[in-house]
């Protein structure tokens, strides 16, 4: 991995609501915005936010089915491990 992957990925860990919205999708299959944003109580807008910088590090990935993005970890072994749930 290189430096800014590397940086990346330390930058979407390094905040509390990004690590929340890890923990509820290694709990979820899958889950929308909208879904996530009800979880951590937080606006549609803030929770986009949060998710694409997820995606930007590759912690999380997304699949579109019809109008909704649905948002999933990437390795969620990895992901799991780091998080220990």
């Amino acid at each position: 991995m290189k430096n800014k992957e590397l940086s990346q990925v330390f930058k979407a860990l390094g905040n509390e609501r990004r690590l929340l919205i890890l923990t509820i999708l290694s709990k979820n299959k899958e889950l929308t915005v909208g879904q996530i944003s009800e979880f951590i109580h937080l606006s549609f807008k803030a929770t986009s936010k949060h998710l694409l910088i997820l995606s930007n590090a590759r912690l999380v990935g997304t699949r579109q089915v019809s109008l909704n993005r649905l948002y999933s970890l990437n390795n969620s072994n990895l992901i799991k491990q780091l998080l220990k749930v």
